[in-house]
């Protein structure tokens, strides 16, 4: 499997033709998924195979937003079977990427351990320190499609979500509920403020 040569050639088709106005969904969060992706594969005792599998789901995640934001995971499973096949990887890791990937779709519902990683690692930002700079950069994206019209409604929908969210991983649940908890908590108090 050629995940580094690929690695350069996807990250630089992302940095060359995402659309500009996609603040949150950039090269910066791919990066970031993959490095939470490391982080919570190494703590979940996978296997070098799997993780590789992991770090080449979390990279091609998004890139259906090369197209669109419609229905992008389904878009991002295409483009990874387009080029995994010339990269050295197998018809049945391919089906097990394409999994990962419609694991990050929202509402989630992995079927399995590995995409269980891939959905915490792809919002592990909800239970961290900068959730609220990720967060900003969501709500400048959203902004722009119409989707939130102001801070209460982006407060609203982000009450709205993080309540009803769950992580799947024992080390998710074990490393971000609480953080997730104490930001729920500020948005709550932000609401109560208007």
């Amino acid at each position: 499997m050629e995940y580094e040569k690929l690695n350069k050639i996807i990250l630089k088709r992302l940095k060359e033709n995402l659309p500009e106005h996609l603040s949150y969904h950039s090269v910066m969060h791919v990066k970031d998924v993959i490095d939470s992706v490391e982080k919570i594969a190494k703590s979940e005792n996978v296997n070098d195979e799997d993780l590789l599998l992991l770090k080449t789901a979390a990279l091609f995640h998004d890139t259906g937003f090369l197209y669109g934001s419609k229905e992008h995971e389904a878009k991002s499973c295409e483009i990874a079977e387009e080029y995994l096949s010339d990269h050295g990887y197998s018809q049945e890791q391919i089906e097990k990427i394409k999994g990962m990937i419609m694991a990050t779709k929202i509402p989630q519902t992995p079927h399995n351990h590995l995409e269980q990683i891939l959905a915490d690692a792809d919002l592990d930002y909800l239970g961290r320190k900068d959730f609220f700079v990720i967060g900003d950069k969501l709500f400048e994206e959203l902004s722009m499609f119409g989707i939130v019209n102001s801070e209460r409604d982006w407060n609203l929908l982000q009450e709205k979500f993080l309540e009803s969210h769950h992580y799947f991983t024992e080390t998710a649940i074990n490393s971000r509920n609480q953080k997730k908890q104490d930001n729920l908590d500020i948005i709550k108090t932000k609401l109560k403020n208007y």
